[in-house]
Parts: C-alpha cells; sequence; structure tokens
C-alpha cells in the first residue's frame, strides 16, 4: 500500500505579533494505493500557533508541502496517523475483495 498526503490548503491567521501569514489549520486528504485501487480520507488538523519562535519562523512563501505534511503528522501523532493509514487500507481490501456486491436482476429474454 501506498500513501500520500495532500496538505496544500491551509487556514492562515495574516498578522500574529510580527509575523505574517501563519499556518494554524490544515486540509488534509490521506490517500493510499494499491494497484488500480484507491481510497482517501479528508480532515483537517489545527496547529499549536501560540508560542511560535520568530527566529525559526518559515515564511509562507517558503514552506513546502513537506513541511506542511510533517507538521500534521507531529500534531496528529503516530497513533493518529496509523489509525488514518489503517482505515484507508481497509478501505482498499474491501474494493479488492468485496464482502457485498449490489446487482441488478434482469429478465430473461423470451425464447423466440
Amino acid at each position: 500500500m501506498t500513501y500520500s498526503w495532500d496538505c496544500r490548503t491551509v487556514d492562515t491567521y495574516p498578522t500574529q505579533g510580527s509575523l505574517n501569514d501563519v499556518v494554524y489549520n490544515v486540509h488534509w486528504r490521506l490517500t493510499g494505493t494499491e494497484g488500480d485501487h484507491s481510497a482517501t480520507v479528508i480532515g483537517t488538523q489545527n496547529l499549536t500557533v501560540e508560542d511560535i519562535d520568530a527566529s525559526s519562523f518559515v515564511e509562507f512563501e517558503n514552506l513546502t508541502h513537506e513541511q506542511v505534511v510533517a507538521w500534521v503528522e507531529t500534531s496528529m501523532g503516530e497513533e493518529r496517523v496509523d489509525e488514518l493509514k489503517a482505515s484507508v487500507s481497509t478501505q482498499v481490501a474491501a474494493l479488492i475483495t468485496p464482502t457485498s456486491v449490489t446487482k441488478n436482476i434482469v429478465d430473461p429474454q423470451p425464447a423466440e
């Protein structure tokens, strides 16, 4: 199973003290893919921004997707990330080997 994050949409505070465009909330998608099958879970993650050290602050225009993904995973914690991956994995497994299939009954064609 391959997992990928999309954490490119964020909410910011225009100003916070002397800092500008402080990311405080991330809209995320976690997608798991196996072969031709994939599943996605979505959510938001609040970030702690009250005690940001101005000397280590990354300006918004210098942020990378990888940095934001790291913030989200750190903020969630390893256990929550593992739960999300397990959920996606279960959804993909159900697509690969379904336990239920919906079908339509079609009346047989009359013999001619």
